[in-house]
Parts: structure tokens; C-alpha cells; sequence
């Protein structure tokens, strides 16, 4: 008769063991400090460390605000298969002023964004407040939902209203920005690349 592993007698334990490589990757991908991410879920760094190491066991009460943290589920997190339900359930944060609305549940593979840009979020206009053109491997397309959308694309400078799109190589320099006086609301979808330019803060030393 053949042994059993522990992980056979217990699938569980496997999952379990996968979670700490897996918030590390995570936080890696998302460009942030061990110290920046404590002060967001109230988990001490030491702890932090532990769990990504392996040397402390996840439990639902680190989990929670580190998915929150995220803006992922706990399912995405502890390596669980995708659930049936097709449904996404969105959990907007904020990004340098401006809020992002996550609509692909996957880490991997193309992201889709709803993003908002308050009139006076950085980068709107050019009272003071240039925006920012940066590059990347890909491809980006946009629809615009409501208000006007400023995007520079390289040399030029475009508006879009309600119910216009675009879409360009990301090799280009671009950048958006809101064109109006009240919210502008648009989708987004890109690859792994343009959420990093994107979405995540600016790259600094990892701990």
C-alpha cells in the first residue's frame, strides 16, 4: 500500500503553504514596502515578514485586510479555484487622486479598470499640474463614460467626450487627464505592464 502525504491527508495544508510565496509576489507586483503595507492593514511588519515567509500561519483575521489591501479576493489569495459565479465584485481604491473600479478578478493576463478623475486630481490640467507621459510594452484601448477625457499621446494632445474611444501602442508616451470641470468616468483595459505604469505607485527600494 502506497503512503499517504501529509498533504494528501490534508489539501489544506498545501494551500495553506502556497499563501506566504504568494503575498510576497503580490506585494513585489504591486511595487510597495513591507512598512508602507503595515501601515494600510495594521499588521506589524515582523508579522507581515513571517507570513510571506512561511514561518507564520494565515488565518482569516490577516487575510481579510490584506485582501482589502489588495483590492483582490480571499480566494485569489489563498489559491482557491475561480468560483463559478462569473459575477466580479468590484473594490474600488485610490491612486494618486484618482479612483480605479478593478472589473477582472485575475491577476494575470489583460486587466479592465472603470477610472475616475476628479477636475482637480493631479495631472488634470496644466495649472501647475502637468501630466505625466510614461511608456510600456503593449496595448491600451478606452471608452469614455461621461465627461471629457485629456489624453496626450505622444506629441498630441486629444479631448474625448462621452461615447468616444481610443486605443494606441503603449510604446508611445501618454497619459490621462480630466479635460472639464466635473468628474470624467472612463474604461480601460491594458496588460500586466500598463497596470504597473498605471495603477501602482512609482517603483522604490523593496524591504
Amino acid at each position: 500500500m502506497c503512503p499517504v502525504s501529509s498533504a494528501d491527508e490534508n489539501p489544506d495544508e498545501e494551500l495553506l503553504a502556497g499563501v506566504g510565496p504568494r503575498l510576497r509576489s503580490l506585494r513585489k507586483e504591486r511595487r510597495t514596502t513591507l512598512a508602507a503595507l503595515s501601515e494600510r492593514t495594521g499588521i506589524s511588519q515582523s508579522t507581515l515578514s513571517r507570513l510571506e515567509s512561511g514561518q507564520r500561519r494565515p488565518t482569516l483575521e490577516l487575510l481579510l485586510p490584506l485582501a482589502r489591501a489588495y483590492g483582490v479576493g480571499l480566494d485569489e489569495l489563498v489559491g482557491l479555484p475561480a468560483p463559478k459565479d462569473p459575477r466580479v465584485e468590484p473594490e474600488p481604491f485610490t491612486h494618486h487622486g484618482r479612483t480605479w473600479v478593478p472589473l477582472t478578478r485575475y491577476l494575470g493576463g489583460l486587466h479592465a479598470f472603470k477610472q475616475i478623475i476628479p477636475p482637480d486630481a493631479p495631472g488634470a490640467d496644466d495649472c501647475g499640474k502637468p501630466l505625466d507621459p510614461r511608456t510600456h510594452e503593449g496595448y491600451e484601448w478606452l471608452y469614455v463614460l461621461s465627461g471629457r477625457l485629456r489624453l496626450l499621446l505622444g506629441d498630441r494632445r486629444l479631448e474625448l467626450k462621452a461615447g468616444e474611444a481610443a486605443e494606441f501602442d503603449t510604446r508611445t508616451p501618454h497619459a490621462f487627464g480630466n479635460a472639464g470641470t466635473r468628474p470624467v468616468e472612463f474604461l480601460a483595459i491594458f496588460g500586466p505592464q500598463g497596470e504597473r505604469i498605471h495603477v501602482r505607485a512609482r517603483p522604490r527600494k523593496l524591504d
